[in-house]
């Protein structure tokens, strides 16, 4: 199977987990609408890759959410609308997953979950006792931690989102967004997120700030 289908069988366990009741045509409508959204030309970092990463790190850390099947929508819908507007993208993202999950049969307590936690990665501020944020959220930041190689791709795709922004603003930017990062107690809120990926991240973006000069 490549790597399409294998999406579209991760989206169909997904929704079926969540309690979808819509027929297969419409899941796999709207599953084939989100990959579209997801391999727009204009991304090159919150992508189909991201999309199957965090997915990965989701199924890593599934054992400490209290609702997985919440966590992996959210996954699915957290960069679904991407304009590069920190905010309005999460909340038009989480607006989409309610839409979207209503019409698929989705129990409305569950789908406002999903819509809750896509809301919280616009700040990556899992509220203390949520599981669930911050399962998502370790998920998210989870590219942190990469290998040198492919940490090295991510900055420079995340560059080139933003390439409109003159290198100083970008600099600047950026620089701020990681030193709020690394500025937390903790990167990461899950025992096994922590264990697994804190200390590379930090190490990764101390890299990185430092040859932003930052």
């Amino acid at each position: 199977m490549g790597p399409v289908t294998d999406l579209l069988d991760a989206w169909r366990d997904a929704v079926r987990s969540a309690g979808a009741t819509a027929g297969p045509a419409a899941v796999d409508a709207a599953g084939t609408d989100l990959l579209a959204r997801w391999a727009q030309p204009h991304r090159r970092y919150h992508d189909t890759e991201h999309l199957t990463e965090v997915l990965a790190a989701v199924d890593l850390l599934a054992a400490d959410a209290a609702d997985p099947a919440a966590v992996r929508l959210a996954a699915w819908f957290h960069d679904a609308v991407y304009d590069g507007r920190p905010g309005d993208d999460e909340e038009a993202s989480a607006v989409l997953a309610e839409e979207v999950l209503a019409r698929l049969g989705v129990p409305a307590d569950r789908a406002a979950r999903v819509a809750r936690l896509v809301r919280m990665t616009a700040a990556h501020a899992p509220s203390d006792g949520d599981p669930d944020e911050a399962v998502l959220s370790d998920a998210d930041l989870a590219i942190l931690a990469a290998p040198a190689p492919r940490y090295a791709r991510y900055a420079a795709a995340v560059r080139a989102e933003y390439s409109a922004v003159p290198d100083d603003a970008f600099r600047a930017g950026r620089s701020a967004v990681l030193a709020g990062l690394v500025a937390a107690d903790r990167l990461y809120r899950t025992a096994q997120g922590r264990q697994r990926w804190e200390a590379a991240a930090r190490a990764n973006v101390a890299a990185e700030l430092a040859g932003l000069g930052g």
